[in-house]
């Protein structure tokens, strides 16, 4: 089977914030020079097989691809501009002179790759690195300044489109401010200024050792996906570590112990045990303990992995199933000196259920009584293209997942169902189709057209109906390619209600081509190359490519689409339009959507929680545009007076809301921390538990659009009922449906 993608969006590009590389012959000599000096304490050095690895992509890129693009001087520039930019976005580690050294490389960068000479984009990296240093160096210097916040003074943190600092001066001032910025956090949180300074020095010294961590993969990885995202925003590289964990993310399963790792003070901690798990099951392992050495085989002597980059320590407790890995373990409770214990587990197949579809039920109180909503929760459309070739019957698969669900659903007398797409990036354009049809029957679902302008239509042929009765589909701005797919669709047809925000606009195919496979490997070396092959167009003959799903019924959004979604890509393929497919639509909710429309206005205008959010939408279009943070510790300590003040009448006003006229619950002390004031940390800075909690009460928090689209929906069931010829219609439509899936 054809390991074909419409979208899962893969966050396979190093941080910006992270390292360099490299001697350089495709430089001209001064500028190999400076690179070199600058870079004469840590050099990343191109791989054999990573040179091969550029060569294949290049060869598929040019040739293959739907936007097939020469590989040229051309190109070249994009591919410099935006490896730069991959580098320092916000331009705080480059001087201008830095980047005037470059120039050198800017219309070279084709002639790296198609020679088989990387040291270019090498070298660029190793001086990267060596500023990063010496800029981290200099933030941990300025720790012992006495910083004067009674000055009126602002830190613009927003420098994209900024000009590059043009001397060491002008780049100190500016770090400067920027620990100044980090420091007033922290004081306006109540901090002591020696616990400041210490969190500070932690935090910038943590930053180091992460850079310090890249390998030469990293490196490649990097700077071939500013080639292939040059291409067309959706075609991207991964090395063998991307590769093998996004076929975990398609397949939802692997092979291991089943906890969740987190990098906390050089250790990988334990943060989430997967139920039913070897280490769930084993009950000697706990949330907060520290792996510190890993072993294979009972008899295995532990490898000390202290200090170890976090995916290698996975690389070493994963493996075969039915293997043994035995684990050196300082437990939560244990200060640094504790004592050690020693676990031994057997490897085993995990899924990973928490990102397989879910199921839950909505209840409206209408005159009627209650109205049942089930929902259905999606992440991604996951499918194990391997255990689906070799004939599983029970591979995984979110359409199976889906059909079993509204056999459930079915069974608790549910009167709606709605599926949430929220924030599903896609995933299997097989699963795409399939899920549509759980829906629509028999039926064209999607237009392929290729590089050759040939259009292909997909559609389930099996085609048997789960679902007949009313439904909907709940999308944001993080609904991408196969979400668009299926809610283009469902509207198409006239099956349901698209709820939510504009999707994002992905209307691309990919498939992912194994360079391994390519050059014959027995291991894996080379990696893969997700390449765009085709473009998507809905039944009628539109596409989601830039303009998205529109939703019937929208909601108030934060997005901006010229900064997230297909819009904000310089190099995004335009829209265009091709003749409809084949397709008959099996309703109409044109006749019930204005007065859907209506009450869902009138409910939102009286909603506090509404009010609220087009308070805060208002709010954050405002600070975005200031592009600038005060470093007056007086006018900061006015505006957190402010939010924490906006943010406690808030809650005083919910606790009087409360439909049963009892006090709304509240959320863990330490998520209402969290919520209400900024602490001035940053990711694991905080304790696990505050974090684990703040998760907790995120997602137990009250889902405001989750509940108007289940109500949107309540309305539909009353409107249709109350026009009988839309009744008429829908039951003989619903009966048609069930006598086709008997």
């Amino acid at each position: 089977m054809k390991k074909t993608f419409i979208g899962m969006m893969v966050a396979i590009a190093i941080s910006t914030h992270f390292a360099l590389a490299d001697s350089s012959s495709a430089l001209d000599n001064k500028t190999a020079s400076a690179a070199n000096q600058a870079a004469a304490t840590i050099s990343f050095q191109p791989q054999a097989q990573q040179i091969q690895a550029a060569n294949m992509a290049a060869e598929f890129l040019t040739r293959f691809h739907y936007k097939a693009t020469p590989l040229d001087d051309a190109m070249s520039e994009k591919i410099f501009d935006r490896y730069l930019k991959s580098l320092d976005a916000d331009r705080i580690f480059f001087l201008q002179s830095d980047v005037d050294q470059f120039n050198g490389a800017r219309n070279k960068l084709d002639d790296a790759i198609l020679s088989q000479d990387l040291s270019t984009p090498f070298a660029m990296f190793n001086l990267y690195h060596q500023r990063f240093k010496e800029r981290l160096t200099y933030a941990r210097e300025l720790l012992n300044s006495d910083f004067d916040f009674s000055q009126k003074e602002v830190y613009r943190y927003q420098r994209e489109k900024e000009p590059w600092p043009q001397n060491i001066d002008q780049m100190r001032d500016l770090w400067r401010q920027r620990v100044k910025n980090d420091w007033l956090r922290l004081k306006l949180a109540g901090k002591e200024p020696a616990a400041i300074k210490t969190t500070l020095d932690k935090r910038y010294e943590s930053t180091l050792t992460r850079m310090n961590k890249l390998k030469s993969e990293d490196v490649f990885q990097l700077f071939m996906n500013a080639y292939a995202m040059s291409v067309e925003p959706h075609t991207n590289y991964l090395g063998p570590k991307a590769a093998e964990d996004f076929d975990i993310q398609m397949r939802l399963s692997m092979t291991g112990i089943g906890a969740t790792l987190q990098d906390r003070d050089e250790m990988a901690t334990i943060r989430e045990m997967v139920p039913g798990s070897p280490a769930a099951l084993s009950g000697k392992l706990k949330v907060g303990d520290r792996i510190v050495g890993v072993g294979q085989g009972a008899d295995g002597t532990p490898v000390d992995v202290m200090g170890w980059r976090l995916d290698d320590v996975v690389k070493l407790i994963r493996g075969p199933k039915d293997t043994t890995v035995l684990l050196d373990v300082l437990p939560a409770d244990a200060g640094p000196d504790g004592a050690h214990k020693t676990v031994l587990l057997v490897r085993n197949k995990i899924t990973l259920e928490q990102q397989a579809a879910k199921k839950t039920i909505q209840e409206v109180k209408t005159a009627e009584g209650l109205r049942r909503i089930g929902v259905i929760a999606l992440p991604t459309f996951y499918q194990d293209f391997d255990a689906r070739r070799r004939g599983d019957k029970d591979f995984k698969s979110a359409t199976r997942d889906v059909a079993k669900l509204l056999t459930e659903l079915k069974k608790e007398k549910v009167d709606s169902v709605l599926i949430d797409l929220r924030d599903n990036g896609g995933g299997s354009l097989n699963e795409a189709v399939e899920l549509t049809s759980l829906f629509i029957g028999k039926g064209p679902v999607v237009q392929q057209r290729n590089s050759r302008g040939e259009v292909h239509v997909e559609s389930d042929s099996a085609g048997v109906v789960a679902w007949g009765g009313p439904m909907g589909v709940l999308i944001n701005r993080g609904s991408a390619s196969a979400s668009e797919i299926f809610a283009a669709a469902i509207q198409d047809y006239g099956r349901g209600l698209i709820i939510g925000e504009t999707s994002f606009g992905k209307g691309t195919v990919q498939t992912v081509i194994s360079l391994d496979q390519m050059a014959r490997s027995e291991k894996p070396q080379y990696g893969d190359l997700k390449m765009t092959i085709a473009q998507f167009f809905r039944v009628n003959g539109g596409t989601t490519q830039l303009r998205g799903v529109t939703p019937d019924i929208a909601y108030p959004s934060f997005v901006d689409a010229d900064s997230y979604g297909e819009s904000s890509y310089d190099n995004a393929l335009p829209w265009v339009q091709i003749k409809p497919a084949n397709y008959h639509t099996v309703g109409n909710l044109k006749d019930v959507q204005a007065m859907l429309q209506m009450r869902h206005e009138m409910r939102i205008a009286k909603d506090k929680e509404f009010q609220f959010i087009n308070e805060d939408i208002a709010e954050f279009k405002k600070q975005k545009e200031k592009k600038v943070i005060s470093l007056n510790e007086e006018e900061r300590r006015v505006e957190r007076d402010l939010r924490e003040k906006k943010i406690k009448d808030r809650e005083a006003i919910r606790a009087t809301l409360d439909s049963k006229g009892k006090p709304a619950d509240k959320k863990s002390d330490a998520a209402a921390k969290l919520a209400t004031q900024d602490d001035g940390l940053q990711g694991n800075e905080r304790s696990l538990a505050a974090e684990l909690a703040a998760e907790k009460a995120n997602k137990e928090a009250k889902d405001v659009f989750l509940i108007e689209a289940a109500n949107i929906l309540s309305d539909e069931i009353e409107l249709i009922k109350s026009n009988k010829r839309l009744a008429d219609k829908s039951t003989a439509r619903n009966n048609a449906k069930l006598k086709e899936a008997n």
